[in-house]
C-alpha cells in the first residue's frame, strides 16, 4: 500500500471532517457552561484551562480507546446538562470539595458499569423508542439550519446549497465542501472576528479533593443522576438506533474510573456522547458503516486539540460566527434524522408510542434537573405499556365473543343471533 492510500485509509476525509464538525458543533454548544461551572467554583484562570485540558486528555482517551475496542464510534464527551447543574450548585462550594464530588460521581458510574444494572434497562427499550429519542434530541439541529437563514441568509443558504448539490455529484464530500462554502461565505459577509483570537496553552493543576457528605449529596448525586439520564441514556440510543451493539457496561465502566483519576484536575464528567456522536454515526462519516469508528477516533484528537488549547478555544468561539456552526451542524445531522424517523415510524405497533417519544424529547423539557430524553423515553414507555394492555384486553374481548352469541341465543329463544351481532362480533375482531 502507497503512503498515500495509508493515509486516506487512517484519515478518510469524510470521517475527519465529520470528527471536525462534532468537536465544533460539542465545543461551541456547552465550552461557554464549562467555563461558567469553573467559575462558580471560584476557580483561576490557570484552573479553569486545566478543567479544559483535563476533559480533553478524557474524552481523547475514551473515545480513541473505546472505539477502536469495539470498532464502533463510541465517542465521549463533557456532560453539557452537568456543566449547567454545577453552575448553579457550586457558589459558596470549595474547590477541593467541588472535586470531592466529581470524583464520588465518577465511582457512581463506574459502579454502575460493574453492576451492569444500566445496560439491563438499555436492553429492554425497543429500536423504534431509542430512534425517536435520536430524532427528538437532534430536531432542534435539523431545524435549525433554517431558522438560520432568518437573520444570517448569506451564510445559511450556500451551505444548505452547496450540500445539495454535492449529494448528487460527489456524495462522500458533501458536508465537506458545504463546510469550506460556509467558511467562505462567512468571510465575505464579515462574520469573523479574528482579532479576538489569543494563542494560549492549557496546563494541568491538581486539586486535593475533599469529601462532604453534605456536598456529595447535594452536588455529586445529581450529577451522577443528569449525567445517566440526560447523557448515557441518548448516548447507548444513538449507537443502538444506528445499528452498533456496542456493551454498555464496559463503556461505563472505563468513562467512570477516567474521570475519577482526572476529577483533580477538573474533568467534573464523562459520558456518552448524544449528538455529536450522531454526526459520527451516519453515512456522512463514511459510506461503509464498519470504517466509521474512524470518525470517534479522530474526534479525540480534535478533543485533545481543544483541551491542549482551552483558552485559546475559548477566544476563537468568540470569533467564529454562531449561524455558520448551525448551518453546517444541520446538513450533517440531515441522513441521521431521516434513518432515525424512519427506524421510529417502522413498526406499525409501536407507531403512538414512537411519536410521544419523538414530541417529549423535541420539547426540550426539564423536570428535576433531568433533561427531554429520559422524560421522553418514559414518556413513551408509559404509551407503549397502555398500548400493550389494550390490545391485551382487545384480543380477550374478541376470544369470549362466541359466548356473548350464545347468550344471546338463549334470550332469543332460537339459534339465530340478533340482527348485527355477526358483523359486530367481525369488527372487534379486526380492532
Amino acid at each position: 500500500m502507497s503512503p498515500l492510500a495509508r493515509i486516506r485509509a487512517l484519515a478518510p476525509p469524510s470521517a475527519v471532517t465529520a470528527a471536525l464538525i462534532a468537536v465544533t458543533v460539542g465545543v461551541t454548544s456547552a465550552a461557554a457552561i464549562v467555563f461558567t461551572a469553573a467559575r462558580a467554583a471560584g476557580a483561576d484562570t490557570r484552573e479553569v484551562s486545566s478543567w479544559m485540558l483535563a476533559l480533553g486528555v478524557g474524552i481523547a482517551v475514551t473515545s480513541a480507546g473505546l472505539s477502536l475496542r469495539y470498532k464502533a464510534p463510541v465517542l465521549t464527551s463533557w456532560s453539557t446538562p452537568g456543566a449547567a447543574l454545577l453552575a448553579t450548585s457550586l457558589t459558596g462550594v470549595s474547590m477541593e470539595k467541588a472535586v470531592g464530588a466529581f470524583v464520588f460521581s465518577g465511582v457512581l458510574i463506574l459502579v454502575s458499569g460493574l453492576t451492569g444494572w444500566f445496560a439491563r434497562i438499555m436492553d429492554r427499550i425497543p429500536v423504534p423508542l431509542a430512534s425517536a429519542l435520536l430524532a427528538g434530541v437532534l430536531l432542534d439541529f435539523g431545524t435549525g439550519l433554517f431558522s438560520q437563514m432568518g437573520g444570517s441568509f448569506a451564510i445559511a443558504f450556500p451551505v444548505f446549497a452547496l450540500y445539495l448539490l454535492a449529494r448528487r455529484l460527489l456524495p462522500r464530500y458533501a458536508v465537506l465542501l458545504a463546510l469550506g462554502g460556509g467558511i467562505v461565505a462567512s468571510v465575505l459577509t464579515g462574520g469573523w472576528h479574528l482579532e479576538r483570537v489569543r494563542l494560549s496553552f492549557a496546563q494541568l493543576v491538581f486539586t486535593s479533593p475533599e469529601f462532604d457528605w453534605k456536598v456529595l449529596v447535594s452536588v455529586g448525586v445529581p450529577l451522577f443522576v443528569v449525567t445517566m439520564a440526560s447523557q448515557n441514556l441518548p448516548g447507548v440510543a444513538v449507537l443502538r438506533a444506528s445499528g452498533y451493539e456496542v456493551p454498555v457496561s464496559p463503556v461505563l465502566t472505563w468513562t467512570g474510573a477516567v474521570q475519577a483519576v482526572l476529577a483533580p484536575f477538573g474533568a467534573f464528567g464523562l459520558n456518552l456522547a448524544a449528538i455529536t456522536a450522531a454526526i459520527c454515526t451516519g453515512d456522512e462519516a463514511h459510506p461503509d458503516r464498519r470504517r466509521r469508528y474512524l470518525a470517534a477516533v479522530w474526534a479525540g484528537g480534535f478533543y485533545l486539540c481543544v483541551g491542549l488549547l482551552g483558552a485559546t478555544v475559548a477566544s476563537l468561539l468568540t470569533a467564529m460566527p454562531h449561524a455558520l456552526v448551525l448551518a453546517v451542524a444541520g446538513v450533517g445531522l440531515l441522513a441521521t434524522i431521516e434513518a432515525s424517523l424512519a427506524g421510529a415510524l417502522s413498526d406499525p405497533a409501536s407507531r403512538e408510542a414512537a411519536v410521544v417519544t419523538f414530541l417529549a424529547t423535541a420539547s426540550g423539557v426539564t423536570l428535576l434537573g433531568i433533561g427531554s430524553a429520559f422524560w421522553g423515553l418514559l414518556a413513551g414507555g408509559l404509551t407503549s405499556a397502555v398500548a400493550s394492555a389494550g390490545r391485551g384486553r382487545r384480543r380477550g374481548a374478541t376470544a369470549s365473543a362466541p359466548v356473548a352469541g350464545s347468550v344471546a341465543d338463549s334470550v332469543t329463544g332460537s339459534g339465530e343471533r340478533p340482527a348485527g351481532q355477526a358483523s359486530r362480533t367481525e369488527e372487534r375482531a379486526s380492532a
